[in-house]
C-alpha cells in the first residue's frame, strides 16, 4: 500500500515538475522577446516626471533625455532642466551587454561627476519612487519566468490590453530587492504594460504601470508610465511631451564630459 502510495506521489510530482519545465520554457520564450525588444538607434525625447504624494500634492520636473544603442549597449542621459532645485543634475547609464549597467550622476552643486556604485542599488533615483536597481536592466538568465495564463488587463486610464501574466523569480535573490515579479505582457507590442514588485516579505510594494502606448516610426513607444509605491502612496509618472528618433546624435552626449558641462 505504501509503495503504491509512493508511486503515485512519485508520478504526481514528476507530473508537476514537467508542467513547470514547460511554463518556464514559454515564459522564457516570451521573456526573451520582451528582451528583443526593437529600439531606435537614436532617440531624444521631452519628458516631464511628476512626484505626486498620498496627499496629492505634486511636483514637476522637465527632463531632457537621449538614448542610443550601439556594439550591444544601451546609453540614456537624462538631463534635468527644471525645476530650479534639481536644474543641470544630469545623469548617464549605460547598460552592458555582459556584466552590470555603468552609471554616472552629475549634481551642480558638487560641481562633479561620480559613479553610482552598487551598494547605492537601493536608493532613491532624484527622489522618484524608482531606485538606481530599478533603472537597471536585468538578463532574461537571471530569472526564472514562470507562464501563468492569459488574460484582458486594463491599466489606469481605462486601457485594455491582451496580454501574457509571466512570474519572474532571481536566481540569485541577493542581489536584488525584490522576491518576485509578476509581469502582464501585452502581447501585440510585446511590452510589459503591468508590473508588481514583491518585497522579501512577498508582500505588494510598487507597481509600475505603461498608460500609453504608440508607434513611432514602426516603433512601439511606451508614452506614459506610472510608478506607484503602493506601501507609501507617493508615484512618480513619467510623459513624453515629444520624441524624434532614429536621428544621430553627437557622441559626446553620451560621455562624462557632457554631464559636466551639457554640451
Amino acid at each position: 500500500m505504501k509503495k503504491t502510495q509512493k508511486i503515485t506521489i512519485m508520478i504526481a510530482a514528476l507530473a508537476t515538475l514537467n508542467s513547470f519545465a514547460f511554463a518556464d520554457q514559454k515564459g522564457n520564450e516570451i521573456m526573451e522577446k520582451v528582451a528583443d525588444f526593437k529600439k531606435p538607434s537614436y532617440s531624444r525625447s521631452q519628458v516631464i516626471m511628476t512626484l505626486e504624494d498620498k496627499n496629492g500634492n505634486k511636483e514637476a520636473r522637465q527632463i531632457i533625455e537621449y538614448g542610443k544603442e550601439a556594439n550591444g549597449k544601451t546609453y540614456v542621459v537624462m538631463d534635468f532642466k527644471g525645476p530650479a532645485s534639481v536644474k543641470d543634475t544630469r545623469f548617464l547609464q549605460i547598460t552592458n551587454d555582459k556584466g552590470a549597467d555603468d552609471k554616472f550622476i552629475y549634481l551642480p552643486a558638487l560641481k562633479s561627476v561620480r559613479r553610482v556604485n552598487s551598494s547605492e542599488g537601493s536608493k532613491a533615483f532624484m527622489g522618484s519612487d524608482a531606485t538606481y536597481d530599478d533603472l537597471s536592466t536585468r538578463d532574461v538568465s537571471e530569472d526564472e519566468h514562470q507562464y501563468l495564463r492569459e488574460e484582458s488587463y486594463t491599466v489606469e486610464g481605462g486601457t485594455s490590453y491582451n496580454c501574457y501574466v509571466i512570474k519572474e523569480i532571481p536566481l540569485d535573490k541577493k542581489g536584488t530587492q525584490y522576491n518576485y515579479r509578476m509581469v502582464w505582457v501585452d502581447k501585440q507590442s510585446m511590452y510589459p504594460v503591468h508590473t508588481e514588485m514583491y518585497d522579501k516579505n512577498n508582500k505588494l510594494v510598487k507597481v509600475l504601470e505603461v498608460l500609453k502606448i504608440e508607434d513611432h516610426s514602426g516603433y512601439a513607444t511606451p508614452m506614459e508610465n506610472k510608478l506607484t509605491n503602493v506601501q507609501t502612496g507617493h508615484s512618480t509618472s513619467l510623459r513624453i511631451l515629444k520624441i524624434e528618433v532614429d536621428k544621430p546624435l553627437p557622441e559626446r552626449v553620451f560621455t562624462q564630459a557632457f554631464l559636466t558641462t551639457g554640451k
